[in-house]
């Protein structure tokens, strides 16, 4: 028996396994058809084998020609190669997003553009671009922005209903503390229109219109609801509307409100108390009644001390003071000084100098807008090093209040996250639905971000979630067409250690057991 490769009328050649008997060549197999050349020399290959299967007779010649049928057969595969995608974090935050639940939504527009943020923040067009070249999904930019349209009419509260659900869930049933806090996202334009307006920018972009943003979380920095405010919104009154819209559509009780001292008036404390609210606040205790400011300094100083003051009601004040915390004020203010003393050594003031915050505060100004460093103020402020004040109406102790509100840092991770990691700002959307959508997609990619360093936690895969997501950025899915069965192969190749090292990630057996 031997190989011979037949022209056929189409131009494609058959390749077939052949016998002489008797002076006649009679054809036993056809093993395949082709017009490809690679393919046509691995049917050649494959005919041998089924040579050697069905005689048991081996081609001695082919002991020698090995290198050269593996070549043949490398070839052959890559010849068949279809596509190489760079989908390493597609492959890991498709699972992720789908374990919280946002695949209810059923729209992939979604977790199309979710999964892009967190892998690669760009613009609506440039996500387009991204999508096809690195995970070869087709999705068009009209019908990203007619799916803005729907999100923002249709699926926020599901949404929101669902990243609740799933905190409830990683909690044990209770959210317990929920956090709040404001901050402000620009737009690179030059004029306001009623929503986007100027106003106290914490990005420094007092020039450009804005827009506020008021974000719950729970502890643990998980995200539960937000709400957008004009940019000229003065953040003391967000907090109300935000905790009352957010009980009232989610059914939750039995939870303290924290917020730092921004948001700290007396209209908001006696809303809350109106509402049925418990709540941590930061106080303000240098505003504070004088009988207040004198019970506050005359207390003794020593490191973890706590001291209660019993302002009204159920409404106390607590106070601490830290060792830490007053060598961390004394830094400062000798920094903010040094700055004042370099900026202002003729005694001469900018107008820009006058807006400027901070440490100004230690400046006298003289009518003839002469400055001078007002010593006697920075003695007065050295008698607050190290303390901090709390207000509250809950019954937890003085230590009990501290803690709490020390786990406030967790919202201004979040914003540190969404704000660079995810670039939730600057904002090029105009219009207030396409702006709350953009937002809307930035909370959903906060949420699987938040998730995923949950995961890599308690499954004891010690890196960041941006370390995880930098090495799946280098892995690559590779698929190979079958031509003779019309089918395809698709394998992800991990290849590297690095790769190696999350390799687990991509273990379906890892996913079904989270």
């Amino acid at each position: 028996m031997f190989i011979r490769k037949k022209k056929n009328r189409s131009g494609t050649t058959s390749v077939v396994v052949v016998d002489k008997a008797h002076g006649v060549f009679k054809e036993i197999a056809t093993i395949g058809v082709s017009n490809d050349e690679p393919t046509i020399e691995f049917l050649c290959h494959q005919g041998k084998k089924w040579i050697e299967s069905h005689t048991g007779i081996r081609d001695i010649f082919n002991e020698f020609g090995k290198e050269r049928e593996e070549q043949q057969v490398i070839e052959y595969m890559l010849s068949n190669i279809e596509n190489i995608l760079l989908n390493g974090t597609q492959l890991i935050l498709d699972k992720v997003f789908r374990l919280i639940g946002f695949d209810k939504i059923e729209d992939d527009i979604l977790k199309h553009l979710v999964i892009a943020r967190i892998s690669q923040p760009s613009s609506k067009s440039g996500t387009v671009e991204y999508l096809k070249s690195y995970f070869d999904e087709d999705v068009e930019l009209h019908n990203i922005y007619r799916y803005l349209d729907k999100l923002h009419n249709t699926q926020q509260e599901k949404i929101q209903q669902i990243s609740i659900s799933h905190t409830q869930k990683i909690l044990g049933g209770k959210i317990g503390l929920v956090f709040y806090d404001v901050t402000t996202l620009y737009f690179e334009a030059d004029y306001g229109d009623g929503f986007r307006e100027n106003g106290w920018s914490k990005d420094g972009k007092h020039s450009q219109p804005q827009i506020v943003l008021g974000l719950l979380v729970s502890k643990g920095g998980y995200p539960l609801a937000y709400s957008l405010f004009n940019g000229s919104q003065y953040e003391g009154r967000t907090m109300l509307p935000i905790v009352e819209d957010f009980v009232k559509r989610f059914d939750l009780e039995d939870f303290v409100v924290v917020a730092d001292s921004g948001l700290m008036n007396k209209k908001n404390i006696d809303l809350l108390e109106s509402g049925g609210y418990k709540y941590i606040v930061g106080a303000r205790i240098k505003n504070e009644t004088s009988e207040i400011r004198q019970w506050t300094l005359s207390q003794n100083r020593h490191d973890g001390a706590f001291y209660q003051y019993q302002k009204s009601g159920q409404c106390k004040l607590v106070l601490g003071y830290s060792e830490n915390r007053a060598k961390k004020d004394r830094y400062n203010r000798d920094k903010g000084v040094k700055r004042l003393q370099k900026a202002y050594k003729s005694g001469n003031i900018t107008k820009e100098n006058i807006n400027k915050r901070g440490y100004n505060k230690f400046l006298k100004i003289s009518d003839n807008v002469k400055v001078m460093i007002n010593q006697a103020l920075i003695e007065e402020d050295e008698k607050w090093d190290g303390l901090k004040g709390y207000i509250t109406n809950t019954t937890l102790s003085a230590k009990e209040v501290y803690e709490q509100y020390k786990e406030l840092w967790v919202i201004e991770r979040a914003y540190r996250i969404t704000k660079g990691t995810l670039e939730m700002r600057p904002i090029f959307h105009f219009t207030p639905k396409r702006i709350e959508a953009h937002v809307c997609i930035c909370f959903v990619a906060y949420k699987v971000h938040k998730e995923l360093e949950r995961i890599l936690k308690i499954s004891n895969i010690n890196m960041s979630v941006d370390k995880v997501l930098n090495i799946a950025k280098t892995i690559i899915t590779i698929k190979i067409k079958l031509p003779m069965s019309g089918g395809a192969i698709t394998k992800t190749m991990l290849l590297t250690p690095r790769h190696k090292s999350i390799e687990i990630l991509f273990d379906e057996n890892f996913w079904n057991k989270i």
